[in-house]
C-alpha cells in the first residue's frame, strides 16, 4: 500500500519513574510478561506493514530497544531505529526523522498502543477517503469511584478529570472539530460555515485519541517545516489540520482565520485572523494577516497584504494590494498595484 510506518517508542519517561529507567525504557516495560512494544510490532506484522522506523528518545534507550528488536524480530520485520533528543515531543520526533520519509502516506503509531483494531484497516480507510489525516478514536475509559470517602479524595478526582471535545459529521466518519488539554477549559468556538457545510455536528466528550494516525506525507512535512513550535501531534498537528480542512490542496491556513460557505482555495497561503465570506475563490495567491474578503470575490495570482479589505464581488487578477487598502465593491482589477496614496509634504 506504499505506507511507511513510524513507531514513536518514547524513551525513559520521567512520568513513569522509577518503573521506567535507563535499564528499562518505556517501550520495554513488561505488560502481561512481554514488552509493551511487542504488541504494536506484532499488530503491524499481522497487517503486512513491515517497513518500520522506530523512533526512540535518547541514544542509550535506542541501543537497548534496537538490540531487543534485532533479537526478537530477526527476519520478520525491516526496522530502522532512529535516536532523537529527549523531550522533543511527538511532533518534534517526526520532524527529526522527516528526511527518512519517502512514501506517499505515513502511519504513525504510539509504541505503547495495545489494541485489536487491524492497522491495515486504518491505512485502507485513509487511502479510500484520500484523507490528509486519519485518526483512530476510541471510547474513553470510565474510572470507578475512589475508595476513600474523604473530601481530599473528591478534590483529587476532580483535578484528574480531563476531556477531549470531538466534533463528528452525521456519518461519524469525518473529524470536524478537536479541542484537547487546556483548550477545553476555555470558551469553544466552532465555525458557522462548518456547521452549514455538514448540516449538523455530533459533539462528543467520551472519546479519546488512541495515538494512531495516518498522514499524507507531503502535507505532514509541510506543516512540520512551517510550524517549528508544534510539539505534539495530538495537541498541535491534528487540530491544525482539522481547522484547515476546508482549504483546498497545496494550501495553508493561518491560525484564527475563518472561511464562509462554498469557498474555493487552491494553491494559496492565507495568513492569520482573516475573514473570508461566502462564494469566494482564491487561486495561486498569498493573503497576509487580518485581511477581510467579502462575499463573491475572486482573487487570482495576486498578493494581498495585511489589513486589506476587499468589499463584495471584487475581482483581482495578477494584482498586488498594499497594506491597509480598501478595494471598493464590484471593482475589477487586472495587473494593477493598489496602495494607499502617500501624503506629500511641502517645505
Amino acid at each position: 500500500m506504499d505506507f511507511q510506518v513510524v513507531v514513536l517508542a518514547g524513551g525513559t519517561s520521567k512520568n513513569l519513574h522509577p518503573i521506567v529507567s535507563k535499564e528499562v525504557p518505556k517501550a520495554l516495560l513488561p505488560v502481561a510478561n512481554r514488552p509493551v512494544l511487542s504488541y504494536v510490532l506484532e499488530l503491524l506484522e499481522s497487517s503486512n506493514l513491515k517497513d518500520l522506523i522506530v523512533v526512540v528518545e535518547g541514544e542509550d534507550a535506542a541501543l537497548r530497544i534496537g538490540g531487543w528488536i534485532s533479537a526478537a524480530y530477526v527476519d520478520r520485520l525491516s526496522v530502522e531505529v532512529a535516536a532523537v533528543p529527549e523531550d522533543v515531543g511527538t511532533a518534534g520526533a517526526l520532524r527529526a526523522v522527516a528526511h527518512l520519509l519517502t512514501a506517499k502516506d505515513i502511519l504513525v503509531v504510539s509504541g505503547d498502543l495495545v489494541c485489536d483494531v487491524p492497522l491495515g484497516a486504518v491505512a485502507a480507510a485513509h487511502r479510500r477517503h484520500d484523507a490528509v489525516v486519519t485518526a483512530l478514536l476510541c471510547a474513553a475509559p470510565v474510572s470507578g469511584p475512589l475508595e476513600t470517602g474523604s473530601s481530599g479524595g473528591k478534590d483529587k478526582a476532580k483535578k484528574m478529570t480531563r476531556y477531549n471535545i470531538i466534533g463528528l459529521d452525521p456519518t461519524r466518519q469525518f473529524l470536524l472539530f478537536v479541542a484537547t488539554g487546556a483548550e477545553v477549559e476555555k470558551d469553544l468556538r466552532i465555525q458557522r460555515s462548518m456547521l452549514r457545510s455538514v448540516g449538523k455536528m455530533e459533539i462528543r466528550s467520551d472519546l479519546m485519541d488512541a495515538h494512531l494516525y495516518a498522514f499524507k506525507r507531503a502535507v505532514l512535512q509541510e506543516v512540520l517545516d512551517q510550524h517549528g513550535t508544534f510539539h505534539s501531534i495530538r495537541q498541535d498537528v491534528v487540530p491544525y489540520l482539522v481547522r484547515s480542512q476546508l482549504v483546498g490542496p497545496h494550501c495553508m491556513l493561518g491560525e484564527g482565520s475563518q472561511l464562509g460557505d462554498k469557498c474555493s482555495v487552491k494553491r494559496s497561503a492565507i495568513g492569520r485572523h482573516c475573514r473570508i465570506g461566502s462564494n469566494v475563490k482564491i487561486v495561486n495567491s498569498v493573503v497576509m494577516n487580518h485581511v477581510t474578503i467579502e462575499d463573491g470575490c475572486l482573487v487570482q495570482g495576486s498578493v494581498v497584504c495585511s489589513n486589506v479589505h476587499l468589499q463584495d464581488h471584487v475581482v483581482l487578477k495578477d494584482c498586488q494590494v498594499g497594506a491597509g487598502f480598501v478595494v471598493t465593491a464590484g471593482s475589477d482589477h487586472k495587473s494593477e498595484s493598489l496602495a494607499r496614496k502617500e501624503k506629500s509634504s511641502s517645505q
